[in-house]
């Protein structure tokens, strides 16, 4: 039944990004997804999709001096 759906740790190695950067993403709506209590659901279609167009944007965290 979950068989077509990912959880964000597992989206997360798929993308190559954190799992709470996949949840930010979920919460901010550009990955389609579902919550079901506590848990992201995404769908595996979607997720290749998302896959296809995403460019992570890796060192944009500014260090205070």
């Amino acid at each position: 039944m979950l068989d077509n759906y990912f959880t964000v740790i597992e989206a997360g190695k798929k993308l190559g990004i954190h799992p709470e950067t996949v949840k930010r993403l979920c919460r901010q709506g550009d990955i389609p997804a579902t919550k079901i209590h506590n848990t992201w659901l995404i769908e595996q279609n979607r997720l290749q999709m998302f896959a296809s167009i995403y460019q992570p944007k890796r060192g944009r965290r500014r260090r205070l001096l």
